[in-house]
């Protein structure tokens, strides 16, 4: 299944039935008096959170959806049938933002959770209802109202306890590999991972968490250089983020100022992120003797400032990593018994989600726009295109459906 984690939908609720005028005509029954029903309301749109998905990819190619209008009411007293209802399956971990006001209407952050996203329209009303003793004839009925519209966009952020950060072969892959059921994709070669990999670390039969393994970074990546940053949303979700550092670099490059350089491109990313948790992870430490590796730590603790946790481990040998889990998974369960019992320090933590999110869709917005302004420049355009230009950029932009599986390993 190829991976899609934003797309943009428009959706249209169900227009309420308007009323009927009608009057009782009947044998032998004289001055019947009104008898026109009501219309029936429109059918409302919803989105409800499904596990069984994982990618955004049926809202790739279909973005406009619309649920039932009421029918129209009808003699004798008849309602009209309401609309149905329409209910848009999404993967969970999806947030709602409303397209045009930039509003986050709210987060599936559940199996079944339901989120209203368009309130049908209500329904007209008969003329039985303006029947009075002044007016034993009315002639007034109502047309039902219109349906909500709203253009929304789909962002999917996957749910991890744990998100793994670094260059492009630092071993992310294979100590997602070494730590849980996950087969991401290794090899000897830069970005074999494309797109997010979960995978469920069981420290003991009834213990574990999940951790998650997004596209490696590179200078530049908040520029767009490599894969970019598009991926770190996904980390936005995470309560502790692990800096995962090559000690012995394939290119010769020094691991200190490539750790250096994830700090920065984590900084202009989201301020509030790059403050989140982090341990610091140095690995392959199969290629370097045990004197070279402390004295490396040491240098790039000094150089980092670094205050949080450090580990050693070789990701290949499964070295350190069985230690590593345990206190991962001590300091998480630590912090969801705090938030359990006391609801000040979820709400902080909501709070500290919602800042990272917000932060992260205006650095993609702003990147978007850059990259628009690129293309009309090298096509010689200018900034008032017309819309399916826009349109053709957007998809261009949104170009992620790439030829790789995708899946959550229970």
């Amino acid at each position: 299944m190829k991976f899609v984690d934003e797309a943009p939908i428009t959706v249209k609720a169900g227009k309420g039935g308007k009323g009927c005028l009608a009057f009782r005509r009947e044998k032998y029954i004289a001055e019947g008096g009104p008898n026109g029903g009501d219309g029936g309301d429109g059918g409302s749109v919803f989105l409800k959170a499904d596990e069984g998905l994982n990618t955004l990819i049926d809202y790739r190619f279909t973005r406009r959806f619309q649920a039932e209008n009421g029918q129209a009411g009808m003699g004798t007293n008849c309602t009209g049938k309401k609309g149905d209802d329409l209910i848009l399956t999404v993967p969970v971990g999806t947030s709602v933002i409303d397209d045009d006001t930039g509003e986050v209407i709210g987060d599936l952050t559940a199996h079944g959770d339901v989120l209203l996203v368009a309130q049908g329209g209500w329904h007209g009303l008969g003329n039985t209802r303006f029947r009075s003793s002044v007016n034993r004839t009315p002639t007034q009925t109502t047309p039902g109202t219109e349906g909500e519209m709203r253009n929304l966009r789909l962002e999917l952020k996957v749910l991890a306890d744990v998100g793994m950060l670094g260059l492009p072969n630092a071993g992310k892959s294979t100590f997602i590999r070494a730590v849980s059921a996950a087969e991401p994709k290794v090899a000897d070669y830069p970005f074999t991972t494309l797109v997010p990999s979960l995978g469920v670390v069981k420290v003991n039969r009834h213990r574990s968490f999940v951790i998650a393994d997004v596209p490696g970074l590179i200078e530049g990546a908040s520029e767009g250089a490599g894969l970019g940053i598009r991926f770190l949303k996904h980390l936005t979700r995470c309560r502790i983020l692990i800096h995962l550092v090559d000690m012995l670099p394939m290119d010769g490059s020094d691991p200190i100022e490539s750790a250096l350089g994830i700090v920065a491109e984590l900084e202009k990313f989201s301020a509030t992120l790059a403050l989140r948790e982090r341990w610091l992870v140095l690995n392959k430490s199969d290629l370097i003797d045990a004197e070279e590796a402390e004295d490396l730590k040491q240098r790039m603790v000094a150089a980092l400032n670094w205050q949080g946790p450090t580990y050693i481990v070789s990701a290949a040998n499964r070295d350190g990593t069985v230690v590593l889990c345990e206190n991962l998974l001590n300091h998480l369960e630590a912090t969801w018994e705090l938030e359990r019992q006391d609801p000040a320090a979820a709400a902080a933590e909501r709070k500290v989600q919602d800042v990272m999110q917000q932060e992260a869709r205006e650095h993609i917005k702003e990147l978007r726009e850059r990259h628009f302004e690129q293309r009309r420049e090298a096509k010689g355009q200018s900034a008032e295109n017309d819309l399916s230009d826009d349109l053709d950029d957007d998809d261009d932009w949104n170009e992620d459906d790439y030829d790789v599986e995708f899946e959550y390993v229970r």
